[in-house]
């Protein structure tokens, strides 16, 4: 990796050579690396047991979970914030898996619709609840640094399973729950 960003500075006309860019091929690829770690990580060992077997039936809701991930049109950043809430059947998570799935997911190359339902799908499937929502909002740097230049705009990508999607009251608790 470390001779294609050498590679990539040569092309845009830089010299890899130049004191202050010598070790910049170095630091790209450990910094994709990092920013791509979603791949190699494995959902079972990222939630390592922390589902509990729990009587409860009220929704659970975890807001502001922080994201940052790459455009894979682009490879340029977006970032926001992700919102999640479920309704649990007998089993919860431990808090923070919710954050670690998000970021699981994350750090990969994606599209925040792709994003938002793969997290609301790995809850549906990991703990079988009654319903799960997730909303994500994120800025994207494609947008404003390049293309249409557009610095305040915002994405929303939600993604509604079972009594989130199905019924409306449940939908708007959430929603209403999770505005700012």
């Amino acid at each position: 990796m470390e001779d294609q960003y050498k590679r990539i500075l040569e092309a845009i006309g830089e010299d890899p050579k130049r004191q202050g860019i010598t070790a910049t091929p170095q630091r790209a690829a450990e910094a994709m690396r990092y920013l791509t770690r979603g791949y190699t990580e494995n959902l079972d060992e990222v939630i390592n047991g922390a589902i509990f077997t729990e009587a409860a039936h009220d929704m659970i809701i975890v807001k502001d979970i922080e994201i940052y991930s790459l455009c894979e049109h682009h490879l340029l950043p977006f970032f926001g914030r992700c919102h999640i809430g479920y309704i649990p059947q007998g089993r919860v998570f431990g808090v923070s898996k919710l954050a670690r799935i998000v970021d699981v997911f994350a750090c990969r190359l994606q599209l925040q619709e792709r994003l938002t339902h793969q997290i609301a799908s790995v809850i549906m499937e990991r703990i079988a609840p009654v319903g799960v929502g997730v909303v994500i909002e994120a800025q994207h740097l494609c947008m404003m640094m390049r293309g249409v230049e557009k610095q305040n705009s915002k994405m929303i990508t939600s993604a509604m399973l079972g009594s989130f999607r199905n019924s409306e009251a449940t939908r708007i608790e959430f929603l209403q729950l999770i505005r700012p």
